[in-house]
């Protein structure tokens, strides 16, 4: 499952990448994009445990692979 940036994710993400921030804002701007990135991956995957199998169909996902998102942790793509 690929990972899509949410609006705030991507409002963090083009802030951290201007050149105008001193070096600091920029890396703590960066922290913060990485922060909600793992929280949208982390709501994400949590549904994936308690979808009926006609709900993941729904999605396209297999349960095997459902099972497999879900295990894992936050930080790994």
């Amino acid at each position: 499952m690929a990972y899509t940036h949410t609006q705030t994710a991507k409002i963090a993400l083009n802030l951290g990448k201007r050149q105008q921030f001193p070096l600091v804002s920029q890396w703590a701007i960066q922290l913060a994009n990485t922060i909600v990135m793992w929280n949208d991956r982390y709501k994400s995957r949590r549904p994936l445990r308690t979808m009926s199998y006609a709900q993941l169909a729904d999605i396209g996902v297999t349960p095997k692979q459902a099972k497999f998102e879900a295990r894992k942790p936050f930080w790994r793509a």
